[in-house]
């Protein structure tokens, strides 16, 4: 395994007590609950693509938007050989504690710069990854671009995995990430999240020269052990940023809280059933 993580600018384990009060954006403790608390609740979208390709021994991985690192890390683990870029440095941080830890083999690289730097110069990827939903993704543009620069690394045929939410009526989530558009200002340009349409994947794959060769659902349950947790993870994702600037912090949370009053269990831990979607496309 020899991982690679680059700083680059994007245009099942049960739930954890948390009683800490929501990090602000760009902190170390907002990449802590991303890492703690919400990103494994994608755990099922990473395994089943995963599944599907048979990653492992002789995979070479190039994951988009890779985050705190914990995709890489399940491959990693299978014996692929992964890299990483993603715009967030914090994030990157904690991705290189998990994937660079003390007795590492020599050869492991951790660089910094552009998507290029991630190239080994040994072999092109033959798996690339853009694990992080289309429906949060600001700037489809921007994914476009990067994309298509990740395909100029691959090899000719290469796997390259999109994910994204699946059916509105089966992802509970979406009624609750309202809450983010309804409080963000217009003037704000809020774009980070939209409801998706059924052919957003192969659109983007379209338009970023892929040929789609197939698709699956899986179901991405999020729970959580309180409404404290819920609401920091929800929040540590970015979704809610331009809502944080539009409206007090606590207005936030006491709406985001309400939202996710109906998915409360007797217990006090909070359970919203969600579906995504992934799209297996192919370079040309």
């Amino acid at each position: 395994m020899s991982p690679t993580l680059v700083r680059h600018q994007l245009p099942n384990s049960g739930p954890m007590h948390c009683d800490r009060p929501p990090a602000p954006p760009g902190s170390r403790a907002r990449t802590r609950d991303w890492a703690e608390i919400q990103e494994r609740m994608l755990v099922p979208l990473y395994e089943a693509a995963y599944d599907r390709l048979g990653v492992g021994p002789g995979t070479r991985l190039l994951g988009l938007g890779c985050g705190s690192g914990l995709a890489l890390l399940l491959a990693a683990a299978r014996g692929a050989q992964v890299s990483g870029v993603d715009a967030d440095e914090s994030r990157l941080e904690l991705a290189r504690e998990r994937l660079t830890p003390d007795g590492m083999p020599e050869h492991t690289r951790v660089v910094s710069g552009g998507l290029e730097a991630a190239a080994s110069g040994e072999a092109a990827f033959n798996v690339i990854t853009a694990f992080h939903p289309v429906g949060c993704v600001s700037s489809v543009e921007g994914l476009t671009v990067s994309l298509a620069t990740a395909v100029g690394l691959a090899e000719r045929g290469s796997a390259v995995v999109l994910g994204g939410w699946g059916p509105v009526e089966r992802c509970a989530t979406a009624g609750v990430l309202q809450v983010a558009r309804r409080l963000a200002e217009p003037s704000t340009g809020f774009s980070g999240w939209r409801l998706s349409d059924r052919d957003d994947l192969e659109e983007l794959a379209e338009r970023a020269g892929l040929r789609p060769d197939g698709s699956g659902r899986v179901s991405c349950p999020f729970g959580y052990a309180d409404m404290a947790s819920a609401v920091r993870g929800l929040l540590s994702t970015g979704l809610f940023d331009a809502a944080l600037e539009a409206a007090d912090q606590r207005q936030v949370e006491k709406e985001l809280a309400e939202a996710l009053h109906p998915y409360q269990q007797a217990d006090g831990t909070v359970w919203m059933a969600n579906v995504f979607r992934y799209l297996i496309a192919r370079t040309r």
